[in-house]
């Protein structure tokens, strides 16, 4: 792969490339949670003042019927998001990330790396691995509260984001493979900032704090090595890598609409009012908002890597709509 750039000043040299102080922060080093539920009961009475999900960060809650449904419709559907969000996260930890962190671990992508560097990738796979476990096991848990029925199907953003690595060739797809787990690990620090705050059930809260304690670190690191790589490639490959980034970018704004369509019913919400619920999520413009909102710490590592001191690579971006002309 033609990976070495011209510049002989290549941003990053210096950093450390380090989770901080990983023996005594990381979750699955340093925490004893149980992630249990409590008693039925007392999850009933949390319900009256908390929520499983916040409402704000559910998109569709924002629609008309969602709003004037009932307490126990909402609760139903943001207990459905977090079961889906809960299993989806243990798929893209375990799938796509760690898999992400091994283009690092074994030096696949032809570029040397520091040895800081390959330690903290094994760190942030073994953090990996935990989140995966505990997102599992509160899945099951608040599954098992509504008996809810099982979604077999893999979350529309993991097909997609395997379809569009199985169109790579065999060459540059280690490059492809550590792109997505960079934007993976920006954009999910990003939803679990928003996801935290005392209005939740108070395992859910639990659980969401000490995963984004995490991945907070997991942002900064994985910013810090495409800070590392993007001056190193050269700029034809640079050139094919900002299409592919837009593209990643925005599979993690897709709506899964066929999982989406089963929650609204199961919620008791009628098929046609369901269509317009997700016709509107499905807008081209609410879909640019949406990457564009949740890609602005992505986007931002990638300025800092001087990614849009490129022309094309501006241009490229905001006729995408994921930045300003």
């Amino acid at each position: 792969m033609p990976t070495s750039s011209t510049s002989t000043t290549v941003p990053g040299a210096n950093r450390q490339y380090t989770l901080g102080d990983w023996d005594n922060r990381s979750a699955v080093r340093s925490k004893k949670t149980s992630y249990l539920l409590p008693p039925v009961a007392e999850v009933q009475q949390q319900l009256h003042s908390k929520d499983w999900f916040p409402p704000s960060f559910i998109h569709y809650f924002k629609h008309p019927v969602i709003r004037q449904s009932s307490q126990q419709t909402r609760h139903r559907l943001a207990a459905n998001h977090l079961v889906y969000f809960l299993n989806y996260t243990t798929i893209l930890e375990h799938k796509i990330v760690n898999r992400s962190v091994e283009t690092l671990i074994h030096d696949e992508l032809g570029i040397e790396l520091p040895h800081a560097m390959k330690i903290a990738a094994l760190q942030l796979y073994t953090d990996e691995g935990y989140h995966a476990l505990f997102s599992f096991k509160l899945a099951e848990q608040v599954a098992r509260f509504y008996d809810m029925p099982v979604w077999d199907a893999p979350p529309k953003r993991i097909r997609l984001l395997l379809d569009l690595l199985g169109t790579c060739t065999d060459e540059y797809r280690p490059l492809m493979w550590f792109f997505v787990g960079f934007v993976s690990e920006t954009i999910i620090a990003k939803e679990l900032l928003d996801l935290t705050g005392n209005t939740l059930v108070c395992t859910v809260y639990q659980m969401f704090r000490e995963h984004l304690e995490d991945e907070a670190r997991h942002s900064r690191y994985f910013s810090e090595v495409f800070q590392y790589l993007w001056p190193r490639l050269s700029p034809e490959l640079q050139q094919d890598s900002a299409r592919h980034l837009i593209d990643i970018i925005f599979v993690f704004s897709e709506v899964d609409e066929q999982w989406l369509g089963a929650s609204l019913a199961s919620a008791g919400i009628c098929a046609l009012e369901a269509t317009d619920i997700i016709q509107q999520l499905q807008a081209p413009g609410a879909r640019a908002q949406r990457a564009r909102s949740s890609a602005a710490a992505t986007l931002q590592a990638m300025k800092r890597a001087g990614f849009f001191e490129q022309d094309a690579h501006r241009t490229l971006f905001s006729q995408s709509g994921l930045i300003d002309a």
